[in-house]
């Protein structure tokens, strides 16, 4: 059987030349990125493609060689691969559903926690020369979470991982999922608009798709409390970043943690670069290097239940 692997950008997973991408077959080709015009040559006599976050539109897929047989995207998110194309082509496509779920979860928290403390602002103070945190007592605002009431939008992996960490730091827990569920211990489930009405912190853990995308939008924005925060680890469409920066420039919410952008990285002239209210990292909730370790592992999980005529993680 064929078994031949191609690697089509892995430095989106390998920029510090740490992982080993040997083990996901006997033969295996890597390429550091690939831009859309090298593709048809990079898999011809391939098996199986591995992606991640990588643009596979359908009328790329439908130029696929018939050796390709299974694409399997290196992370959670699938979005970027155009399945319904594949499946026309017998292509079965598999993602890695959980490889990151405690790390991004603890991004997601250390983003409540800084912004709880308005840390941002201080280490920029610090950053300045000012010290008057030290010498004039505080000037920025600290408050604690213990007792604040969190929204998550999402119940998979890392939504419930957010959530078991709120419950250990007592904070209230409302969720929102498309599939109304009973409520549990310090959980309840409730709509979209009484979570972005009652929540203290909101945060995004569901994937892009055509209904989720821009579902925080001026209207949504509207809904939640000024005092309230907005944290966003999973996908920058989730949010209509215009809306959601006019919100943050007028006060109309406290602020927002954001590890992912609608384009990434965002424009050097993104105000969400120098809001003082606003905390940003460059999608970075994955990058951990054993969590990369880990999703290189599971691709090979993937690839070897496929081989072996019992494919995993099957998303189209």
């Amino acid at each position: 059987m064929n078994q031949k692997v191609v690697v089509l950008n892995a430095a989106k997973m390998d920029y510090d030349g740490l992982l080993d991408f040997s083990t996901l077959s006997p033969e295996v080709d890597v390429y550091p990125d690939s831009r859309a015009e090298e593709i048809p040559d990079r898999i011809r006599g391939a098996c199986v493609v591995v992606t991640k976050e990588l643009p596979v539109p359908a009328e790329m897929i439908e130029q696929f060689p018939d050796s390709v047989k299974l694409i399997c995207e290196a992370g959670t998110g699938y979005n970027n691969i155009a399945v319904d194309a594949a499946a026309k082509r017998g292509i079965t496509v598999c993602n890695v559903p959980a490889y990151s779920s405690h790390r991004v979860a603890h991004t997601a928290v250390m983003m409540m926690l800084s912004l709880s403390s308005t840390m941002q602002v201080q280490m920029k103070m610090l950053a300045q020369g000012n010290r008057d945190n030290f010498t004039k007592c505080l000037q920025v605002p600290h408050v604690e979470l213990n007792g604040k009431t969190l929204g998550v939008v999402g119940a998979g992996n890392i939504g419930r991982q957010v959530i078991r960490i709120a419950q250990a730091m007592e904070m209230r827990v409302l969720c929102y999922t498309r599939t109304p569920r009973p409520d549990e211990e310090n959980l309840s489930f409730v709509p979209l608009e009484t979570l972005l009405r009652e929540s203290d912190y909101i945060s995004l853990h569901c994937p892009l798709t055509d209904k989720t995308r821009h579902m925080i939008d001026e209207k949504a924005l509207s809904l939640m409390k000024p005092g309230a925060f907005l944290i966003n680890t999973s996908r920058g469409g989730l949010i209509d970043e215009p809306a959601l920066i006019r919100a943050l420039q007028a006060g109309q919410i406290a602020g927002a943690g954001l590890d992912v952008q609608e384009t990434e990285p965002p424009a050097q002239d993104n105000p969400l670069y120098t809001l003082d209210n606003v905390i940003l990292t460059p999608h970075m909730g994955w990058k951990g290097l054993e969590t990369r370790q880990r999703l290189v592992e599971v691709v090979a999980t993937d690839i070897r239940a496929f081989f072996e005529g019992n494919p995993v993680n099957v998303v189209g």
